[in-house]
């Protein structure tokens, strides 16, 4: 028996249930391929494809250097790959997106028709959105139901599985007779020109070895402190392990279950019920895409089609590259360009102050991150902005606007994480990092700093724009 085994977003040895049933008494031909197919608004970005360039090269060593690298349409090369390799079967771990499931739904049925197997597997997610329904059949729409009734009392997720013992099909014997050629990782061009990435080579090491210390290092240091942990930007409070998930370096099983085996089965202490619900708020995400795909680009309350959003190209481009003159907000934004990643409760903190403080559009803050995230799930990222937003399912309501300033003295009391991100506001003291604009000249000299200078003024007022926000939402809301 010859089986291909088909990479995707499931980059890893360790958990995954494609790779097992594929290598189940069989021959292994392990194959990722770059799908040029790929609808242009889900195209990664440019943090996601510097993730998949190294989760790519980590999986390659993991496999001895037998992963097949091609590049074009899957629907065209699988069926041309089990010609020319006599492979009777192909299994994948499904994805979730539309235009995925479609392209799988009919290549799966392009094997079949050929007499031969195509077999997929849930290797990225807790529970299947399908099986999780209402009484009534219909899905769920708010976080907490679908969580505690619709997924904890009714199943446990699935335990994760032991790596395989793999034999790989020989292919450079018949290369002569194959008309796909082998790629190396390099030529798919994944890595930028410009280097941008240098603090994300320090601080990442995008491998299932770096996703298992990630995971070791938040077991034994923050776990037990998450649940007031998580909201302190300058700690390392929470996991970090959304990249890897992203493309499947860890699965979420990993996580859930090591968690829950660290503390013996116990879940009492706060922090572990908590960060496990964080876990069941991405499950919550891709359920909603699976049931309502619409949520990538449409609101899913229908009644912000009408809200008047701004266009403010000059506001927009100081909100990307940090320069909003909210010190928070700035700093949030630095870390995104610098690490492809954000803290949890910064996240919060910029999102609101870009569709509330400058209302602009959700889908603005959504394609930037997803630009510059290492983790930018596609349900996640859409999910998430339109949670913000107060447009989505159990969406936050738009008229909850963060207000950075005190989201700053509650959560970066001291302003380290601030001074870490705007160095220019060193020497500011505790009392004004979080406003500069309230110092007296003599602090702002002292601290060398003067507004529109070494660090901008605000781009805007902070409680003008907060009821400005809300007479939008009335506005809407009468509608």
């Amino acid at each position: 028996m010859n089986s291909i085994i088909w990479f995707r977003q499931d980059l890893r040895l360790i958990d995954n249930p494609a790779l097992v049933g594929a290598s189940d008494n069989a021959e292994v031909l392990p194959v990722y391929i770059y799908d040029t197919s790929t609808p242009e608004n889900a195209r990664l970005g440019g943090a996601s494809d510097w993730c998949l360039h190294h989760a790519l090269q980590a999986l390659n060593k993991a496999l001895n250097n037998n992963l097949l690298i091609l590049k074009g349409n899957p629907s065209k090369i699988i069926p041309q790959l089990m010609d020319e390799h006599n492979i009777d079967s192909v299994h994948w771990n499904r994805m979730y997106e539309p235009w995925a499931r479609e392209r799988d739904s009919e290549l799966k049925s392009v094997i079949k028709e050929s007499g031969k197997i195509a077999k997929s597997y849930n290797g990225s997610l807790l529970w299947e959105p399908m099986d999780v329904l209402k009484k009534d059949g219909t899905p769920y729409k708010v976080f907490t139901p679908y969580y505690r009734k619709g997924c904890l009392s009714k199943s446990h997720p699935r335990y994760p599985l032991a790596k395989p013992e793999l034999s790989f099909i020989k292919t450079k014997d018949s290369a002569e007779d194959c008309s796909l050629k082998a790629l190396d990782i390099d030529s798919l061009n994944l890595l930028p020109t410009i280097p941008w990435d240098a603090e994300m080579k320090k601080l990442w090491d995008i491998s299932e070895a770096g996703a298992q210390d990630r995971l070791s290092r938040f077991l034994n240091d923050a776990i037990k402190d998450y649940n007031d942990g998580r909201n302190i930007p300058s700690i390392e409070g929470t996991s970090k392990l959304s990249p890897y998930f992203h493309f499947g370096i860890m699965s979420p099983n990993q996580a859930w279950y090591s968690i829950l085996d660290f503390f013996g089965g116990n879940t009492e202490n706060k922090g572990v019920d908590v960060y496990l619900s964080e876990l069941g708020w991405r499950e919550f995400s891709y359920y909603l895409l699976y049931h309502f795909p619409h949520i990538q680009t449409d609101n899913f309350n229908a009644k912000f089609n009408k809200f008047p959003w701004r266009t403010d190209s000059k506001a927009l481009k100081a909100w990307q590259s940090g320069n909003t003159g909210i010190p928070i907000v700035d700093a949030g934004m630095r870390e995104l360009y610098r690490t492809g990643y954000m803290h949890n409760r910064v996240r919060m903190i910029v999102g609101s102050f870009l569709v509330k403080n400058l209302l602009i559009d959700w889908r603005e803050g959504e394609r930037w991150f997803w630009d510059c995230l290492l983790d930018a799930d596609s349900a996640s990222n859409a999910a998430s902005w339109q949670w913000v937003a107060g447009s989505g399912a159990d969406a936050s309501p738009y008229f909850r606007i963060f207000n950075p300033i005190l989201q700053g003295e509650k959560f970066d009391k001291q302003g380290e994480y601030v001074k870490h991100y705007c160095p220019e506001l060193n020497e500011l003291p505790a009392k004004y990092i979080h406003q500069p604009w309230n110092a007296p000249q003599d602090i702002l000299s002292q601290a060398e700093v003067t507004l529109g200078e070494e660090y901008p003024a605000p781009i805007v007022d902070l409680k003008v724009s907060r009821q400005r926000a809300l007479d939008a939402f009335a506005e809407t809301k009468g509608e």
